[in-house]
């Protein structure tokens, strides 16, 4: 069948739907693999939005007026790759890439593709970051755009996904629809309420969304619920279609089992849709629009303190951070209810339009950010680094995402104090340190702290700032540079047997043994290692050249932190030196500062100690 058809037709729309159906069995059987009867099931859907609701410049991915599209049912991807194809920018011979090597149609979408804005797959993420998107429309982009996000039923199951229901219905957006597939059907059986279109209606209701159920494969039932969505303004809504999985095809129409697998018999399957169909959509565009200039100065002026002064790097982050925010307009915060603490507050303050309470729902904060950076904003995102652990795979799908995120987070490790381990970031680096193309930060006095928060914002991917509680002294200059995968050599001399190599607190506590040791005529080596990933491998292989022992010391559990980062450095057939370890290995409790320090084994005198069992021959700390 061809384009030749009257394109304005429901007639028309089913055929375009049955297409996208036998093109997701093509696609599926041609790879061995993929979900075929989830793109089944919401073809109707995905019809009638694409040929009469959705404006999109698809020359210009980037028109500031285009619409977005996420599917965060991503396993659906063959359906997502067949709209492409009807809108003429896939061929048809790249729709039979399908999920091989090299391909751009992977198995679950990514923005190798213009078209995509993020990455999904992991389920409960897409209508999260939808949320993001949208509130990037209403309060900062003020721009006309939809953003519409097409989710499963199973993943209604999600935490992540009634974070965002909340979210938007708190911020009435009016912009957003959300189009459910309830297809009754999970991986292994029935959902949770299977075909209970009230079940789900009742809770968004509940968060104050506008509600529509339909037959989702009723193609004129779907276009007036779509065009009640557009009427609205100040509500977000979801429409609730009921369908059948594998729609179209009695060998899999609403059968167990027959889920991420192609049909049986791929012939038999397009011949009972109608055969192979070559219909083109003409997609809407976007009205003309031009996006908002957004200043973005060429040199941020940092706060200056004085040599000595005790200054937390919390505090330092949130005078730096609205430092950036004064030349560099195209900069955002978000924060989990913690602002007060994590120090973000004092750009609210300064800049409330640009600054958004997420509450605590840190998967939503993150994935608000996600959204916010897919229309070219600069969000940084704080909270107490222990509570960063709950978005971590949010983070993770943010790095497939190829996502721009600035992330910092405050109280990392025992230093904390009284509040104990639940509040200690001792997991931290190392989850940051495992993201991909992520670059991972831990400064240890203020002036540090203000040149590193301004870098952040020029970083590609995912960047990590570990900020601390306590007040510590400012031992560096306003004008010393901090450059990325650099570090700074504090104590050194010819005659040094042990390079202590250290970050954030324990940096100060490697001064203080210092100083001890040289008036016992040990000298040491003191590295600040403040960038964690990439790590300075230059300076630490001098330092093992000449000492021949690094003693790493991290207020941080010794797996996956900075004694795995100086290990990494001579990985590549080097000679290992001797490498010695100070980190958190038992369960803290709740103590002072000092306390703490000195129970985990990483305080002046624990270093002292070490140092001094080496210089004497022991070996082992």
């Amino acid at each position: 069948m061809t384009a030749t058809m009257d394109t304005t037709t429901d007639q028309f729309l089913a055929d375009l739907a049955q297409q996208l159906r036998v093109d997701s069995v093509r696609a599926t059987s041609g790879a061995h693999s993929g979900h075929a009867t989830s793109s089944m099931s919401a073809a109707d859907l995905m019809s009638v939005l694409l040929a009469r609701y959705f404006r999109y410049d698809f020359d210009w991915p980037d028109h500031p007026g285009n619409d977005h599209l996420i599917f965060s049912k991503g396993h659906a991807s063959p359906l997502l790759y067949a709209m492409y194809k009807a809108a003429g920018v896939v061929t048809d011979e790249e729709l039979m890439t399908f999920r091989t090597l090299g391909s751009r149609l992977e198995g679950h979408p990514t923005p190798r593709l213009p078209w995509v804005d993020v990455a999904t797959g992991s389920l409960g993420q897409g209508l999260p970051i939808g949320v993001g998107v949208a509130l990037t429309g209403r309060r900062l982009d003020k721009m006309p755009y939809r953003v519409w996000v097409l989710c499963g039923d199973s993943e209604m199951a999600e935490g992540s996904v009634w974070e965002a229901f909340e979210h938007a219905g708190y911020e009435k957006l009016g912009n957003l629809t959300v189009i459910v597939d309830v297809n009754r059907l999970g991986q292994r059986g029935p959902t949770r309420h299977e075909w209970d279109l009230d079940a789900y209606a009742r809770r968004a209701e509940a968060f104050g969304w506008h509600t529509i159920e339909v037959d989702g494969h009723d193609i004129a039932a779907v276009d007036a619920a779509y065009a009640e969505a557009a009427g609205e303004e100040d509500r977000p809504t979801v429409i609730l279609a009921r369908t059948k999985k594998g729609r179209g095809v009695k060998a899999v129409e609403d059968q167990e089992g027959k889920h991420g697998k192609p049909v049986p018999d791929e012939t038999e399957a397009i011949a009972e849709l109608g055969g192979i169909r070559d219909l083109r959509v003409d997609v809407e565009r976007p009205p003309a629009a031009t996006a908002p200039r957004r200043a973005q100065g060429v040199h941020t002026r940092m706060p200056r303190y004085e040599m000595g002064e005790p200054v937390a790097t919390r505090n330092a982050y949130g005078d730096a951070l609205t430092a950036v925010g004064e030349v560099r307009e195209d900069v955002v915060a978000l924060d989990g209810e913690v602002a007060d603490s994590t120090r973000s507050g004092v750009f609210a303050e300064k800049f409330p339009d640009r600054f958004f309470e997420c509450y605590i729902a840190e998967q939503e904060m993150v994935a608000t950010a996600v959204g916010m950076q897919v229309r070219g904003w600069t969000p940084y995102v704080s909270t107490f680094a222990a509570f960063l652990t709950r978005a971590h795979d949010f983070l993770r799908m943010a790095s497939v995402s190829r996502a721009k995120l600035s992330v910092a987070g405050s109280h990392a490790g025992v230093a904390i104090g009284e509040d104990g381990p639940s509040q200690m970031a001792l997991e931290d680096l190392a989850m940051f340190r495992s993201l991909h193309g992520s670059t991972v930060l831990y400064p240890c006095d203020a002036h540090q702290t203000g040149h590193l928060t301004a870098a952040m914002a020029d970083l590609e991917g995912i960047s990590y700032l570990r900020t601390s509680r306590g007040k510590m002294p400012v031992i560096y200059g306003p004008d010393e540079e901090f450059p990325v995968g650099g570090s700074k050599l504090l104590r050194a001399s010819s005659d040094d047997v042990v390079t202590v190599v250290a970050a954030g607190v324990t940096v100060h506590e490697a001064l203080k043994a210092a100083d001890e040791l040289a008036g016992e005529g040990i000298r040491v080596r003191v590295i600040d290692l403040y960038s964690v990933k990439p790590v300075d491998v230059a300076t630490l292989r001098e330092a093992a050249d000449v000492t021949g022992c690094l003693l790493t010391v991290e207020d941080h559990h010794p797996e996956g932190g900075i004694g795995d980062a100086v290990f990494e450095a001579f990985g590549d057939g080097r000679p290992v030196p001797r490498l010695l370890r100070l980190a958190v290995s038992s369960m803290p409790g709740s103590a002072t500062e000092a306390e703490q320090l000195e129970a985990a084994g990483i305080d002046a005198s624990a270093i002292a100690t070490a140092v001094r069992r080496q210089a004497a021959g022991h070996g082992t700390v």
